[in-house]
């Protein structure tokens, strides 16, 4: 046919190609909760999409996902009131610019004047719900799905406690869809991974997919257990209240017990002078993304104005009036070299992946912890394998998964050891079912004995800054072959100063001098530099003092550490004594009930379970931890050891243990006389709580220097404010 553009059989086939991986990855992605690739990866799958049909319109049809919003729903149908969009992306300040001055020419022709309201919020990654309440009354919960159908799950969100079932305030509209962010924050996700690998089930890749995962549970009871949290930012049909903009909507939602987001910026001004605000946001929060509670992936921006927004309108899939600035990938590829296993101080062994060193978030990573033998097979990776990296959580290097067409068919499968590398024991499970295996040589494996000594100095134990992970190493172990000749891994061996955890006080002033003598003996490998930068060649320098034979100053502070960790109550000895399952939370419940270790030993011994029942949180894995522990002779030589040492073994019962019982208290900002440790440990030594984010059920809010959008929130909730001095009265019970 003359003058007809056929288009081109290999662009044809491309294109379908391309629908069929968008497809694919976005069911995978909204629907199975078991994303195939990285964000970025698909992003640009989908951006490639749009610019194949914006070049070539002839070959648009109808089925394009890019005239979709979201994945189909699988579960239980839910017709949303009216249509959940997705948002338009953009990739570069350039591409927000021309949005700007887009959205700004269509202002103009609407009639708006020259100071505009623009709404500017984080992105959340989590996982999108919508809520419908009539009459105040949550009547359901549904998951975004394809936009217009999703997936009921009311009966789970009910069990998320910031989303009231009912409700409060004035005029609370007849009906009123709201639509919000389902997140497990990064903190609890971290501890809830923990928990899960400790109980041998495999972790989540993150906090979004943990999130996700939690409201797709068949039983609520279950996703009642899951930590898991919601931010509103935005409405679907409201009827029975008029709402002017999104800020007074904002503001309507959190006055009727809704959970707002507490980093949002309104901006006014027109679009070219507010575009240079955003982009000042843009930049703060990407270098402050890791501050925040939960994990973001870009910044929202809106126009504020209700009337504005329905006359700007909207594509079939993307409101004109908003947009989402997407902050580049934190995913990279690098090269898996090997996986090897670390034995931790209760003798978990855990493989990890050895790696080309390769630059992520802000810093080079070599190696990532695989969790146990599980892991790696769910992950389906191979020694040779290009590997996707990245921070779990924003910190914890963390292998994604392959790059399959990478795969060399030199790749081999990583076998787990069947003894253990540092002291040659036979590796077993230490219970039926139990999927990690464990070195069950506790006492003399010198892999365990470094573990412990670190985990005693950790801020949950005994707090002793200058015992870290280096220091450990070098108090339990030789200096290790020459790095220039290996990988610069240190293989435990067990030939340092210190051969048992009954030994660590003997370093402080008033110990063993032989031993303290001994330090001066231990070097390490460091590499040679010339005006600061490395040389590649290495030599050996002593550690903890210097060549003439003073201490350094980080061996002075570990003596000076080591006598105020004598001092620590009694809930951070049991930390300390790395007891398994024995966490912060559990040793504060068990040093309450019990007032002293004599009292826990009898208790221990006996095998009275009944006198564990007593303590709050307590049961029966944890009170059968601490039976096995004390009734193995070197871990009672280790008490001994330190009760001789002078370390707390008994806590002095205080007038003020129950003073601040059921009061919850948030600290923010810097204060001269406290740390943020010290500040919670104060409240939780009264019987009070300690949490990060201000809500309805705060009574005070402690506000030091620079407090930030904490002591905003806690000004809009009416919470009590208080400076340090009225801390310091209210501590006192003044």
């Amino acid at each position: 046919m003359s003058g007809v553009n056929t288009p081109d059989p290999e662009l044809l086939e491309r294109y379908e190609d391309l629908k069929d991986q968008v497809r694919h990855h976005r069911r995978a992605y909204y629907v199975e909760d078991a994303p195939e690739i990285s964000d970025a990866a698909f992003d640009a799958l989908f951006r490639e999409l749009e610019d194949l049909e914006a070049l070539h319109p002839q070959i648009v049809t109808g089925d394009s996902p890019t005239q979709e919003v979201g994945g189909n729903a699988v579960f239980s149908p839910v017709e949303h009131l009216s249509q959940m969009y997705s948002l338009e992306d953009v990739f570069s300040l350039s591409e927000l610019q021309e949005w700007f001055s887009r959205v700004g020419g269509g202002l103009q022709r609407v009639g708006a004047g020259d100071d505009v309201g623009w709404l500017t919020e984080v992105k959340i990654d989590g996982l999108a719900i919508n809520l419908v309440y009539e009459n105040g009354a949550l009547v359901r919960a549904a998951t975004r799905g394809d936009g217009r159908v999703g997936e009921d799950v009311t009966r789970n969100v009910l069990t998320i406690q910031e989303i009231p079932n009912r409700l409060v305030g004035e005029d609370i509209p007849d009906q009123l869809e709201v639509r919000g962010e389902v997140f497990m924050p990064v903190k609890d996700f971290t501890e809830f991974n923990e928990a899960r690998v400790e109980a041998g089930e495999v972790p989540f890749a993150n906090p979004r997919n943990a999130a996700a995962g939690s409201l797709r549970q068949k039983n609520p009871a279950e996703t009642a257990k899951r930590p898991l949290a919601m931010f509103v930012h935005g409405l679907g049909t409201v009827s029975g209240t008029t709402i002017t903009s999104q800020h007074q909507a904002y503001d309507l939602l959190q006055q009727w017990g809704l959970p707002v987001s507490p980093y949002t910026k309104l901006f006014h001004g027109t679009s070219a002078e507010v575009a240079e605000q955003v982009e000042h946001y843009i930049s703060y929060y990407g270098e402050h993304r890791h501050d925040l509670v939960h994990q973001i992936d870009g910044i929202v921006v809106k126009v504020d104005h209700v009337a504005y927004q329905q006359q700007l309108g909207y594509t079939s899939r993307t409101p004109r009036w908003s947009v989402a600035y997407k902050y580049p990938p934190e995913e990279v590829h690098t090269k898996l070299l090997d996986i090897l296993v670390n034995i931790g101080r209760t003798g978990r062994v855990t493989p990890y992946a050895v790696m080309e060193p390769v630059f992520v978030d802000g810093s080079t990573v070599s190696m990532a912890t695989l969790h146990n033998q599980d892991v790696v097979k769910a992950k389906g990776i191979k020694i040779g394998d290009t590997v996707v990296l990245r921070k779990a959580g924003d910190i914890i290097p963390e292998i994604v998964g392959p790059v399959m067409p990478l795969r060399d068919d030199d790749a081999v499968d990583f076998v787990m050891p069947s003894n253990c590398p540092a002291c040659g024991t036979g590796l077993r499970s230490m219970k039926e079912g139990d999927v990690d295996l464990r070195c069950p040589n506790a006492e003399s494996c010198p892999a365990q004995l470094t573990g412990r000594i670190e985990h005693a100095g950790s801020r949950g134990a005994f707090d002793i800054e200058a015992l870290g992970e280096e220091a450990a190493i070098w108090l339990t172990n030789g200096p290790g072959p020459d790095p220039a000749e290996n990988s610069g891994i240190v293989e435990p061996t067990g030939a340092g100063v210190l051969t048992s955890d009954a030994q660590l006080f003997d370093l402080a002033e008033s110990g063993d001098e032989e031993l303290k003598a001994r330090l001066a003996e231990v070097y390490v490998w460091r590499q040679k530099r010339s005006k600061g930068q490395p040389t590649g060649k290495w030599e050996q320098v002593p550690y903890f003092y210097t060549r003439s034979g003073h201490p350094t100053a980080n061996t002075k502070r570990l003596f000076e550490e080591l006598e105020k960790a004598k001092q620590q109550p009694l809930w951070r000895v049991l930390v300390a004594l790395s007891i398994r399952h024995v966490g912060p939370t559990a040793a504060r419940a068990i040093a309450a009930s019990f007032g002293s270790m004599d009292a826990l030993r009898t208790a221990a011994l006996a095998e009275d379970y009944e006198r564990f029942t007593y303590v709050d949180g307590v049961g029966e894995v944890i009170a059968t931890a601490v039976m096995e522990f004390f009734a193995t002779n070197w871990r009672l030589d280790i008490i001994d050891a330190w009760d001789r040492a002078g370390v707390t073994m008994a806590d002095e019962v205080s007038e003020n243990s129950t003073l601040l019982e059921g009061v919850t208290i948030v600290v923010t900002g810097t204060l001269e006389e406290y740390t943020r440790d010290s500040a919670k440990e104060a409240i939780l030594s009264r019987g009070g709580k300690s949490t990060g984010s201000v809500s309805k059920n705060t009574d005070y809010l402690v506000a030091g220097a620079n407090a930030g959008s904490k002591l905003t929130r806690a000004e809009e909730l009416g919470v009590t404010v208080l400076d340090e001095q009225g801390f310091t009265e209210l501590l006192a019970g003044e």
